[in-house]
C-alpha cells in the first residue's frame, strides 16, 4: 500500500508517523509532502525522508493520502484524490458535517461505514475523547442530555501553541516580560482561557460548536441535548473534560462501570483519579470519578482525559485506515 502524508513537518503529522510504525500497517511506500521542500526533516522505520512541497500531480499513485494540515490543503487536494477513487483521511474540519459524509470514531460508529465514501474526516478532538467516554453509556442505557466543560491543551493549536506555552513560561519564571499572545484569545502560562475561537452571536465559540455538532453525528443521536463550555489550560498534549449526563432509564454505578470495563479503547477507574500528564503518548480514553449527581439513577458525571495529538487526531486516523483495510475499501500492496 502507498501512503502519502500532508502535513508531515507538523505535530499531527509527526504523530501519525510514530502511530503508522507502531501499529505496523502495511505500507510499501510512504510520501511526506507539507508546504515546502524540506531535505530529511522527518524519520519512518528507521529512515529520514525528504518532505516534497505538496502538489496535486506529486499526490497522484498514492492508494491513500492523509492529511494533517490546513483546511485550505484540504480543500484544494483532498476532491480531486477522491474523484480518481483514491482514499483521503484528513484531519481538517473541512469534510466534517457534509451530508453523506461518515465522521468515523472506529470505536464508536464503525456500522457507518458505507461503500462508496472515499473522503473519511477525523473528527474534533475533544468530540473523539467525548464520544468514546459516552459511547457506552449510549449502548447500554441510552443518553438524554449532555453538558461537558473541556480543559484542553495547547497543542491542540499545533506546534504553535505548544511553543507560545513554554515561551510563556519561561517568561514567568524568568520574571520577563511575556511574549505577544499570538495562538490564543489570552496568555495562556499560569492561565486558563475560556475562549477557543471566536464567539458567535449564540454565544457559543466554535470550538463548542464544533463539539456540539460533531457527537450528535459520531454517536448518531442528531437531537440530542448538548451544552458545552471550552477552556483551554496550560498543559501541553493531553484535552480532560468533565462530563455531566442523565440516561434515558434508570441505571446504578455498578452497570454504568461495567458498561465501561467492556468498552473498547477505553481505561476506566473505579477510584482515584486520572489527570493529563498520566495519558500523554497514550491512545486510550480514560475514564474517573464516576458519581451520581442525585437519587434519580439518570443523573451523573464523570472526568475523562485523552491524548489529543493521539488518540485526537493521528491514533484516530490510523485507525480509520485500518478498519477501510479490513473492509477491502483500501489495498495493501
Amino acid at each position: 500500500m502507498k501512503i502519502a502524508l500532508v502535513g508531515a513537518t507538523g505535530i499531527v503529522g509527526e504523530a501519525t508517523l510514530r502511530v503508522l510504525e507502531e501499529r505496523q500497517v502495511p505500507i510499501a511506500r510512504l510520501g511526506a509532502f507539507a508546504s515546502r521542500d524540506r531535505k530529511g526533516a522527518v524519520q519512518f522505520r528507521g529512515e529520514t525522508l525528504d518532505v516534497l512541497e505538496t502538489t496535486q500531480e506529486r499526490l497522484q499513485g498514492y492508494d491513500a493520502v492523509i492529511f494533517a494540515s490546513s483546511e485550505e490543503a484540504s480543500g484544494t487536494f483532498a476532491p480531486p484524490i477522491a474523484a480518481r477513487g483514491n482514499i483521503v483521511i484528513d484531519n481538517s474540519a473541512t469534510f466534517r458535517l457534509q451530508s453523506g459524509i461518515a465522521l468515523l470514531v472506529p470505536e464508536v460508529n464503525a456500522n457507518a461505514l458505507r461503500a462508496g465514501q472515499r473522503i473519511f474526516p477525523v473528527a474534533n478532538c475533544t468530540a473523539i475523547v467525548l464520544c468514546v467516554a459516552l459511547a457506552p453509556i449510549r449502548n447500554s442505557v441510552r443518553l438524554r442530555a449532555v453538558q461537558v466543560a473541556t480543559y484542553q491543551a495547547v497543542s491542540g493549536a499545533g506546534r504553535a501553541g505548544v511553543e507560545e506555552l513554554l515561551a510563556g513560561e519561561t517568561a514567568v519564571l524568568s520574571a520577563k516580560p511575556e511574549p505577544e499572545a499570538k495562538a490564543f484569545a489570552a496568555p495562556i502560562a499560569h492561565n486558563v482561557i475560556p475562549q477557543i475561537g471566536s464567539i458567535g452571536p449564540d454565544g457559543y465559540a466554535t470550538e463548542e460548536s464544533k463539539v456540539r455538532a460533531e457527537t450528535r453525528k459520531i454517536l448518531g443521536l442528531e437531537t440530542l441535548p448538548i451544552s458545552v463550555i471550552a477552556v483551554r489550560v496550560p498543559v501541553r498534549y493531553a484535552h480532560s473534560e468533565a462530563v455531566f449526563f442523565q440516561t434515558e432509564r434508570r441505571a446504578s454505578l455498578d452497570e454504568l462501570s461495567e458498561a465501561f470495563e467492556k468498552a473498547p479503547g477505553i481505561v476506566f477507574h473505579r477510584e482515584g483519579i486520572v489527570t493529563p500528564r498520566d495519558v500523554e503518548g497514550t491512545d486510550d480514553v480514560h475514564v474517573a470519578r464516576l458519581r451520581a449527581e442525585d437519587e434519580s439513577g439518570t443523573h451523573f458525571s464523570m472526568w475523562v482525559c485523552g491524548d489529543q495529538v493521539r488518540k485526537g487526531a493521528a491514533t484516530n486516523g490510523v485507525q480509520i485506515l485500518e478498519l477501510l483495510l479490513e473492509r477491502g475499501m483500501v489495498h495493501a500492496s
